[in-house]
């Protein structure tokens, strides 16, 4: 929707039409075509109504809009309800034969042959390829089938992203840091499309046509930074919510026995749950959708499904429980009283599996070849990317080695959810691989044989080879594992006395307690971060960081018992946090020539170090000081003169979002299951 509307809003305006858009406020006004926004914007005076991506089952809206005088002209692409509303006109591919090379177009690839026809109609159609890095990355992120004309326009639109003049794209593509020059369709959707719809999904979408649009390099960085911000916390909800899911599973295993996975939960943001419905859908291998139920409100859901079940037609088989629905064969959304959750679950798990005859296992993996390690170099991603771009309708070939044993493997990325292994074949030959989201999977024992992708990777410049986990299968009996000695994890994170509990855990034998914040460490008596060393007990009174502090600190104790606690030091807004930045840094100034260790200013401020940089620039760029020199841990500052920067309003930006992203993972670490959140 983001996209299709940039292409027509900004081809409409080229062509000389006064133009107006909105994007519906996913939280405010769900999907569709909202009725009160479109009563306001009639009532403003418009006079045609032009639809992206949405509208083709929208009868209010367009009755509403034609009896007060305005057309209505809907660009889709989801499927035909049985009776189409009476519209202007009606531009959808669905409503072309199966087989046409038209048929698979995305809600941008339609909206891209509207701006063709205007084109050609002022004697201009060149000027409509301008788009198609904006019809690629649309593409990408609807999740498109990729035949006929769709991968056409794709594999066109691709060229033209890795060479796009958009400043946009430019920014996002700058804090993300790709380089245009090797981008691929999983670039955008990794990468590009998962920012872009943060916005969506945790924000207001309509910031994504300036972001597209815009010809201010500073006000495109200002954007980009926000999506950074907002794609972290999206991130971190999707763990959130996944590990939910998870533990509602293990709860109660019958919801595995349905046809399909309904789960739901009044706190799970309604922005996120579709991605972590497509998460599970490929893990258990069933049509899964997840709800989100507020208190008082109807509970809004987002399905996605699996080969061989058309998840829309099976909900459409009993709409009669439901507030609203639409979608397409693999995913849709819908909104229901939370009461009636129980029974859609029974009904629509019977006709999915009238649709399948059964819960199916996963089918066999299918597999194109076997190589050795050593054979997956660059040349053979090279021969293998003749056949991009791959996607839905064109899948990535999938390899396999055989004979491997797993020499290594450590958690990595921003909340350790990725794991990276170093495997070994029967001639010695050893290959670093990612296993993307496995953290929480089992690792293979003894021998295997491994299926992955092979692609290229430019990580930090230099193109090389990256292997990507697909599945394993053992071939020999597994061998005894070296079992790590168990963690005891004891929670008082709800304790109705948590000051009397300290007192007695503080009581006990080789205890260590980690507070953070000026408050909460000398009032507790506790040590900072950076402070601690081998201890049998470890109380973690202030809610930390960030997993990978919270990782470091377990690591650095390697505790037999853990306590939990979940104290707020009350520094994660702008205000709070600076404050106590600012007058430490004036003791620095006043005490020790400025001279400060950013390490002793994070544990003081109860934050990330890379969140302390961020507030020293900050107090920079506002004058306030300058920083006379860095190495390593140690800053030397000094009194600044006043003036003001002219990127103090991106460093703004860019400090609220590591300070957001904190809040969350505090928020998370107070209510997660223990297990979760210590990962033990």
């Amino acid at each position: 929707g983001q996209t299709a509307t940039t292409l027509l809003v900004s081809t409409l305006k080229e062509l000389g039409a006064v133009v107006r858009y909105h994007i519906p406020h996913r939280e405010r006004e769900s999907h569709g075509v909202n009725l009160p926004a479109l009563k306001q914007l009639i009532e403003e005076g418009i006079n045609l109504l032009l639809t992206c991506d949405t509208g083709i089952d929208a009868h209010q809206a367009v009755d509403l809009a034609e009896t007060q005088g305005v057309d209505v002209i809907v660009t889709d692409h989801h499927d035909l309800p049985p009776d189409l509303p009476q519209a202007f006109a009606i531009v959808n591919p669905k409503m072309l034969p199966g087989d046409h090379p038209l048929h698979q177009l995305p809600g941008v690839g339609v909206a891209y042959k509207v701006a063709q026809g205007l084109y050609s109609a002022a004697g201009r159609p060149a000027a409509a390829e301008w788009y198609l890095d904006l019809v690629a990355l649309g593409i990408v992120a609807d999740v498109a089938v990729q035949t006929g004309d769709t991968r056409y326009l794709l594999q066109r639109g691709l060229e033209g992203l890795r060479h796009s003049q958009r400043l946009g794209l430019q920014a996002v593509m700058e804090a993300a840091g790709l380089r245009g020059q090797w981008l691929t369709e999983e670039h955008i959707g990794f990468v590009l499309a998962p920012r872009l719809n943060a916005l969506g999904r945790l924000a207001d979408a309509n910031a994504a046509v300036e972001l597209l649009t815009t010809e201010d390099l500073s006000r495109a960085r200002i954007l980009a930074a926000e999506l950074e911000g907002l794609n972290a916390r999206r991130k971190l909800l999707c763990d959130q919510v996944t590990a939910s899911a998870l533990a509602q599973i293990e709860r109660d295993p019958s919801l595995l026995e349905y046809g399909a996975l309904v789960l739901s939960h009044e706190t799970w943001p309604a922005g996120v749950v579709g991605i972590v419905a497509s998460r599970l859908a490929e893990r258990f291998n069933r049509p899964t959708i997840l709800i989100a139920t507020p208190d008082g409100q109807p509970g809004r859901g987002s399905a996605r499904s699996v080969e061989g079940v058309n998840i829309t037609a099976a909900i459409a088989a009993h709409q009669d429980m439901l507030g609203s629905f639409g979608g397409h064969p693999m995913a849709a959304g819908l909104s229901i009283d939370p009461e009636r959750i129980p029974d859609f679950r029974r009904a629509l798990s019977r006709t999915v599996l009238e649709m399948v005859g059964e819960v199916r296992e996963r089918p066999p993996l299918p597999i194109a070849g076997y190589l050795s390690l050593g054979e997956l170099t660059l040349d053979l991603v090279e021969q293998l990317e003749r056949l991009a771009p791959f996607g839905e309708g064109n899948p990535p070939l999938t390899l396999a080695s055989r004979d491997l044993s797993l020499l290594s493997h450590t958690c990595v990325g921003r909340n350790k959810e990725h794991r990276q292994l170093i495997v070994e074949d029967a001639g010695g030959t050893a290959q670093k691989v990612i296993w993307w989201n496995g953290a929480g999977w089992p690792l293979p024992e003894g021998r295997f044989d491994m299926a992955c992708l092979v692609r290229a990777s430019d990580y930090r410049g230099q193109r090389e080879v990256q292997v990507e986990w697909v599945d394993a299968r053992p071939i020999e009996e597994p061998g005894m594992a070296a079992q790590a000695p168990a963690v005891g994890v004891v929670d008082h994170r709800h304790d109705p006395n948590p000051l009397e509990r300290l007192a007695q855990l503080r009581s006990g034998p080789d205890v260590q307690v980690w507070s953070a914040g000026e408050g909460g460490r000398i009032e507790r008596a506790g040590l900072d971060r950076y402070q601690l060393g081998p201890s049998s007990a470890l109380v973690i009174w202030t809610a930390p960081p960030g997993p990978d502090e919270l990782q470091a600190v377990l690591e650095q104790v390697s505790p037999e018992t853990v306590f939990l606690f979940a104290s707020d030091p009350g520094l994660d807004t702008p205000e709070g946090f600076l404050k106590r930045l600012a007058g430490l840094v004036k003791h620095a100034l006043g005490a020790r020539e400025g001279r400060v260790k950013v390490s002793q200013l994070a544990a003081a401020t109860a934050h990330r170090q890379v969140t302390v940089r961020a507030g020293v620039g900050w107090l920079a760029a506002r004058g306030h000081i300058v920083v006379l020199s860095e190495e390593g841990d140690e800053m030397r500052l000094a009194q600044g003169s006043g003036e003001v920067s002219d990127d103090v309003k991106e460093r703004a930006v860019r400090l609220k979002a590591l300070l957001d992203e904190t809040a969350a993972y505090r928020a998370h670490f107070g209510r997660a299951d223990k297990g979760t959140v210590t990962g033990m």
